[in-house]
């Protein structure tokens, strides 16, 4: 039985946000702060032939200006194809070409008006397929001499910059000896993180020459090697520190506007340098959810077994893939969604164009290719006369099955009680009870999902644990805390090992010079990954503390262990030390000293985790774990507006262990929120690399009135390796969402759409087109 661990324990971070106390980035205050402005391209492809920055140096109140050519290197997390400031070229509307820092926000600005900036303009292609075409624009002449993580597979000569290969069985055989063969296609488009708070950063670099950054961000580590490697700073010269963030969702996983400051601080003298997006910023100049092309074609038994898959996915990367190569990469090997095919053919690429730059988002593209995934099984148990719960079930993974890319799949798989929960839960098989409106109808849809953390297999987590002389611990890490409650989470991991209350535990991050490594927060992997650490760090502080209760008590170590904020014999309960009691060690009868202040540390890498072969994509363990869930929903459909409304949503996934149950359905309910708005409004206008609404006037995202009912459960399969069993959970929630939607539309209408939001203008389209 578990003291902290699968107990509704209060946010540790609730009364600072309920109060305002929690202090983000753009709260900090700096005597004889400079404020930044950016000039970006009005064309979304030119050659830069000239940029005058003279009017702009002679405006009072500037200090000083670059452009791209100050610092040209190419940088990337996994493909170096990007400069903080474009130097020869621009690759989409809205690219930062040059930079100014001034004595105001206001004179900034005006400055950059003064830039004089001269183009050769260049052709533009903006859809995804044509850039796939032999005579498209070459976006990236130069692809060919980027450097690049070696996993990934980049196509010189062309707009590829990643094409991961699928080929499992034989699928042309396959599909010869199916029954029935089924093709469908299906698009997603751009949508925008909208997080609550804006992209903001400040440097500054002192006497000595070391820099340091405050920026919101996911991951500070990440940040500090990009920016040491684009600027050439020595890493003990660097620190990246991120205070309070609000929200992420992948839009704050890399560098964007930190690498602009730099330069201009790095001129200033010491003088701080802050730049914050305005919302307009954020949509055209920050990463945006790829849109994606995917092609299907199924080959099915007359029983409903699949027995074969051949796909294609197309990402549309816009003008930089340095982010974008891996979500192409993990779509890839996710081919059959939580479905197990014994022949499969996918190629999975991620395409440049001129369009912004397309990064990571919550699923990490596994929102997207589900999207069509889940359509598509719904398409072929109609096509059969089938349930399309009964096609699922019959094709869902098992423990002890294979995933599409051959590797077992473990006991922590527990997709279809997932859905034998969600069909319960909202009486799925009961028709829905139609409105008095003759011009409304009503009908429930269903769709499952799967998502693994899409890293590398070397991504590491650590910490350290200090304890107090009053037995109250400093726990230090650097995964974020972004919204998603990790703090809260990690502070009761750390109380369940060492049995110490975890409102008696301080939790530090986000500061690259005092919290150890941690790779990235993404990929739903803090729990699992900063959980770890955290366990081994404790478990290396409970060993010292148990070594000293030993010389302290004559008990054996192995008699004895933490219990209630002590160090206890098992045998004899009554006999025991308070923790605070040897915080600092031993002071023995004689007045010498044993041990010192105790400290304990943690470093926690994923075992066994090994690459995908290059040529056929096939891993026996090549991720650490995989999260299964399922959605199901009932919509009311307006016949005569378009209009759709989402009444209830029931959702369950498979959780490993709930470290914090609240938290754990607010993630869930959370995501059918955001899921919610990708299935019915969200989508990024673009017309010639623009994005025609780049605020909240014209792009729509869900409020309050927007809210169905929901009915929000999880099981437990214990992960493994997991810490108490726990996988992650953050990414997963979301992505059936739009997909149940889309099948309950169908369900209600008869009419398939295959792109989304299903926005009222599309939806009455297609019912005029289906007469």
């Amino acid at each position: 039985m578990m003291k902290y661990v699968g107990k509704n324990v209060p946010r540790v971070d609730g009364v600072k946000k309920a109060t305002g106390d929690l202090k983000y980035v753009d709260d900090i205050k700096m005597s004889n702060m400079l404020y930044a402005a950016v000039k970006r391209s009005r064309y979304p492809h030119a050659k830069i032939i000239n940029i005058d920055v003279s009017k702009a140096e002679a405006l009072p109140g500037v200090k000083v200006v670059t452009t791209g050519k100050d610092f040209p290197k190419r940088v990337g997390l996994y493909l170096a194809d990007k400069t903080f400031l474009a130097v020869d070229r621009v690759r989409y509307r809205g690219e930062a070409v040059a930079a100014v820092a001034a004595e105001t926000e206001k004179i900034a600005k005006e400055a950059i008006e003064l830039i004089e900036v001269e183009y050769e303009v260049l052709p533009t292609v903006s859809y995804v397929l044509d850039a796939m075409k032999k005579d498209a624009p070459l976006i990236h002449p130069e692809l060919g001499e980027y450097k690049h993580v070696p996993i990934f597979r980049t196509i010189p000569g062309t707009n590829i910059s990643e094409h991961f290969k699928l080929r499992k069985g034989n699928a042309a055989e396959a599909f010869e000896a199916a029954d029935f063969v089924f093709k469908n296609e299906f698009y997603v488009p751009h949508i925008q993180h909208c997080p609550i708070e804006n992209h903001v950063a400040i440097a500054q670099i002192d006497r000595s020459g070391h820099l340091t950054v405050w920026a919101s961000c996911q991951s500070p580590y990440a940040v500090r090697m990009a920016l040491a490697d684009a600027f050439e700073i020595p890493l003990h010269k660097l620190r990246v520190i991120s205070p309070a963030v609000g929200g992420g969702f992948g839009s704050k996983a890399g560098t964007t506007l930190e690498g602009i400051i730099i330069p201009l601080a790095m001129k200033t003298k010491g003088r701080p340098v802050k730049l914050s997006y305005s919302r307009e910023d954020e949509f055209n100049s920050t990463y945006v959810r790829q849109a994606m092309h995917a092609k299907f074609k199924t080959g099915v038994k007359k029983d409903g077994q699949i027995v074969a898959i051949e796909n294609q996915f197309a990402w549309d990367g816009g003008a930089y893939t340095e982010y974008g190569v891996n979500i192409a990469k993990s779509a890839g090997f996710a081919a059959t969604g939580p479905y197990e095919v014994p022949n499969i053919s996918c190629d999975s690429y991620a395409v440049y164009t001129n369009n912004p730059v397309g990064g990571p988002y919550r699923g990490f593209g596994m929102a997207e290719i589900h999207f069509g995934i889940e359509q598509n099984m719904d398409y072929i148990a109609h096509s059969l006369g089938m349930d399309p719960i009964e096609l699922r079930k019959r094709n869902a993974h098992r423990p002890g099955g294979k995933t599409a890319t051959n590797a077992e799949v473990d006991e922590a798989c527990g997709l279809v009680e997932c859905i034998d929960r969600v069909v319960k839960d909202m009486e799925y098989y009961t028709p829905s009870e139609q409105p008095k409106e003759s011009y409304k109808v009503r009908a429930k849809g269903l769709a499952c999902g799967m998502k693994s953390p899409s890293m590398p297999n070397d991504a590491a987590s650590s910490a350290i644990v200090r304890i107090n002389e009053d037995g109250t611990v400093y726990l230090s890490v650097s995964a974020q805390d972004i919204g998603q409650g990790s703090d809260t989470a990690l502070t009761q991991i750390a109380a369940e090992v060492l049995s110490i209350p975890p409102e008696k535990i301080a939790i530090t991050t986000g500061d690259t010079a005092n919290n150890p490594y941690e790779w990235q927060t993404v990929a739903s992997r803090i729990t699992y990954s900063a959980g770890n650490a955290i366990i081994k760090a404790c478990e290396d502080i409970e060993a010292q503390l148990i070594q000293l209760a030993s010389i302290k008590l004559g008990i054996y170590p192995r008699d004895l262990k933490l219990e209630d904020e002590c160090v206890v014999s098992r045998i004899y309960p009554e006999r025991k030390i308070l923790i605070s009691h040897l915080a600092l060690g031993l002071k023995m009868p004689d007045g010498s000293g044993v041990h010192g202040p105790l400290i304990g540390r943690g470093s926690f890498v994923p075992e066994n985790i090994r690459n995908f072969d290059m040529e056929t994509g096939l891993a026996d363990n090549p991720v650490v774990f995989w999260t299964y869930g399922c959605y199901g929903v009932e919509i009311e459909v307006d016949i005569e507006t378009g209009e759709i409304k989402v009444l209830q949503v029931a959702a369950c996934f498979d959780v490993g262990k709930a470290i914090n149950p609240d938290l754990v359905k607010a993630q869930i309910e959370g995501a059918i929120v955001q899921g919610l708005g990708s299935a019915l409004l969200e989508e990024m206008q673009l017309q010639e690399g623009e994005f025609l609404n780049s605020s909240f006037m014209d792009y729509k995202i869900p409020t309050s009135g927007d809210m169905p009912q929901m009915k929000v459960s999880f099981i437990e399969n214990p992960q493994s390796d997991g810490p108490f069993g726990a996988r992650g959970m953050a990414e997963p929630a979301m992505i059936p969402a739009a997909p149940a939607i889309v099948n309950a539309f169908y369900h209600a209408t008869g009419v398939r759409v295959n792109e989304i939001p299903l926005t009222p203008e599309r939806v009455v389209k297609a019912l005029k087109d289906s007469k």
